[in-house]
């Protein structure tokens, strides 16, 4: 049945309103508390207690139906604003986690580009080592070469200093004049 509030209680009984909660008060009409804290009373127990009032019997339909009417669209009110807070929430909460995922984006991008940098620096310090490298081979090489054209320079002059056709030792030699026979020199 419908419940409705101590004034309303009062038009349909034809009663005062403070009649209506005095009787409240000392539990001759018993009442609901209705999620506001007020105090409201079923049809049906006022028409207990006092009888609903005769010159609206046919209308008194119609006022309880009213009454559905009003309690259900406030029950529908309430259960709108009860989706649309947890709806909020629910876009509260997607919000900071959108803000937390670019902060976290944010902060790879940074690290990226440090560890980017950082590479780049490596790479270009590994290049100038390769670089430094090659040119301490190819001294390296010319020292080599000049110490081995030096040595091959010593052994030349070494071994033409022991020639047997060469300059004046080959005059002291007692094969000399058989070769400038040979030759044609004679």
């Amino acid at each position: 049945m419908a419940k409705v509030g101590a004034q309303r209680a009062a038009e349909l009984t034809n009663k005062s309103k403070s009649t209506i909660q005095r009787a409240m008060n000392s539990g001759k009409l018993s009442y609901d508390l209705d999620p506001n804290g007020r105090r409201v009373i079923d049809v049906s127990e006022l028409d207990r207690a006092f009888g609903l009032q005769q010159g609206s019997a046919g209308g008194n339909t119609a006022t309880v139906e009213e009454e559905l009417e009003k309690a259900s669209s406030l029950i529908e009110t309430e259960r709108v604003k009860m989706r649309v807070k947890m709806l909020e929430d629910q876009l509260m909460a997607a919000e900071t986690q959108i803000e937390d995922l670019k902060a976290q984006r944010d902060q790879w991008q940074r690290q990226a580009s440090q560890v980017l940098i950082t590479s780049q620096y490596s790479q270009k310090q590994a290049e100038e080592l390769a670089e430094k490298l090659k040119e301490r081979e190819t001294r390296s090489r010319e020292r080599r070469e000049k110490m081995d054209k030096q040595k091959l320079e010593e052994r030349m002059s070494k071994l033409q200093a022991n020639n047997e056709n060469s300059g004046s030792e080959a005059e002291n030699n007692a094969f000399s004049g058989l070769w400038k026979r040979v030759k044609g020199q004679n």
